[in-house]
């Protein structure tokens, strides 16, 4: 069992952590990637979780062997995502943990996503100037599941790396988390998140 008295720091991850909003995410995804004739299936989606945007387009353009406009097709899936925000809903047993948390631990928020677009979601979950330090995809040249931006927000947090526990939902970003030395909860044990197809 987790308890909070054992570390000096909380990494919270947001995209399927602190707000279930992958659901919003792959039909956004979707929306994208069929107008180019890309075939990208949810567990595809899911296994991918945690990585920039930008990351992704590449990725799966290049597999297909198609050109496109990678900064184009970013924007186009973020502006889709900012469509479905309405139906986001917070994960609530991490959410209280942010709350019991606040002024008693450092706590951050670190994530494969634009920081415009978390902190639109942060807001909407009732979560805005709640962390101590934000590290998003900008912040770093690597990216889950490298530990870059694990290492970065307990920089930032002056906490030793091994001190921090980091709360995930996806195989890569507990990747990072073991490569940066720090104990990780996995927020699906205890949550999943809605699924879209069979």
């Amino acid at each position: 069992m987790w308890h909070l008295q054992n570390h000096g720091a909380i990494l919270f991850d947001c995209d399927g952590t602190l707000a279930d909003t992958m659901p919003a995410h792959y039909m956004a995804w979707l929306q994208v990637t069929r107008s180019h004739g890309i075939d990208f299936d949810e567990g595809r989606f899911y296994a991918l979780g945690g990585r920039p945007t930008r990351d992704i387009v590449a990725t799966l353009a290049r597999e297909a062997g198609i050109d496109l406009d990678l900064e184009h097709a970013v924007r186009e899936k973020e502006a889709s995502f900012l469509e479905k925000l309405a139906d986001v809903e917070a994960i609530d047993p991490v959410v209280e943990v942010v709350r019991r948390c606040r002024g008693r631990i450092p706590i951050a928020v670190v994530t494969g996503g634009h920081r415009a677009v978390v902190e639109r979601i942060l807001a909407h979950i009732g979560l805005s100037g709640v962390f101590d330090t934000f590290v998003a995809s900008e912040d770093t040249l690597r990216h889950k599941p490298d530990p870059d931006p694990f290492l970065e927000a307990a920089r930032r947090l002056a906490v030793r790396p091994e001190a921090c526990v980091v709360w995930e939902d996806s195989d890569l970003g507990i990747t990072a988390a073991k490569q940066a030395g720090m104990d990780w909860v996995d927020v699906r044990s205890f949550h999943s998140p809605k699924r879209l197809t069979p």
